[in-house]
């Protein structure tokens, strides 16, 4: 396998945000799929130690959408400082490779 394919993730505080990142993704073609998590978040901001639940979204997509998939995540993204990462997938269902590379551009 290549390393074409990969997981982005981002979080963000509101649903309406989190919706619309994956509405505007899938509508776009930009992912094949996008699973949403509520989850616990400590972390530093301003200094201080901040606390608060979020929305983890994991975008499963191709390597080289990266670029187009962070350019819409910050057009809507409300955050100051917005976490967008990828991770690579090194290796799975070849199936589900394929599936991807069917349903985005």
């Amino acid at each position: 396998m290549d390393n074409k394919y990969c997981i982005v993730s981002t979080i963000c505080n509101k649903k309406e945000v989190a919706r619309k990142i994956v509405d505007t993704l899938l509508e776009k073609k930009l992912a094949a799929s996008c699973h949403t998590s509520n989850i616990n978040s400590k972390y530093w901001w301003n200094g201080k130690i901040e606390e608060e639940t979020e929305i983890l979204i994991d975008i499963r997509t191709k390597k080289e959408l990266f670029k187009e998939i962070e350019k819409e995540i910050l057009k809507i993204h409300d955050y100051d400082t917005a976490e967008i990462t990828l991770i690579n997938i090194d290796d799975g269902n070849e199936k589900f490779f394929k599936w991807i590379d069917e349903v985005t551009k």
